[in-house]
Parts: structure tokens; sequence; C-alpha cells
């Protein structure tokens, strides 16, 4: 599924779905730079990102797989 990671005014770091019009914050990252690792969400979900590709900055839309339904 596509998201969107974006950072508030606070640096705190949340996930925006379009297609269900879901933002909310992250919890707890596998990894410290959260890419190729599991991130998971105050909802409960959890993502698995793709690794980080050269320039990628935040705000930035991604391709992330849900692992839990």
């Amino acid at each position: 599924m596509k998201i969107m990671l974006r950072k508030d005014g606070a640096g705190v770091l949340s996930v925006y779905v379009p297609k269900k019009d879901l933002e909310e914050p992250v919890v707890s990252m596998e990894k410290p730079e959260m890419w190729g690792g599991i991130v998971t969400l105050a909802n409960g979900w959890q993502l698995e990102l793709p690794p980080a590709t050269e320039g990628l900055e935040i705000p930035c839309t991604v391709e992330a797989r849900k692992l839990n339904d």
C-alpha cells in the first residue's frame, strides 16, 4: 500500500494512508533509521518499510506492506 511519511512541527513521525484517509503517529521502529524495518503505528498496525533509497527525505511517499490484519 502507498503511504506518506511525514513529521509534524514537534518532529513526531506519522504515517498517512490515503486510501483509508488515516493518519497515525509511529510509536515504535524496529530499526533506528526506520528504513527496511517494521514500524508500529498508534492504532496497532505494523508496516514493513522498504530500504531507503539515496536522497530520500521526509515527507515522502513509499510502498509499504501491512503485516497484521
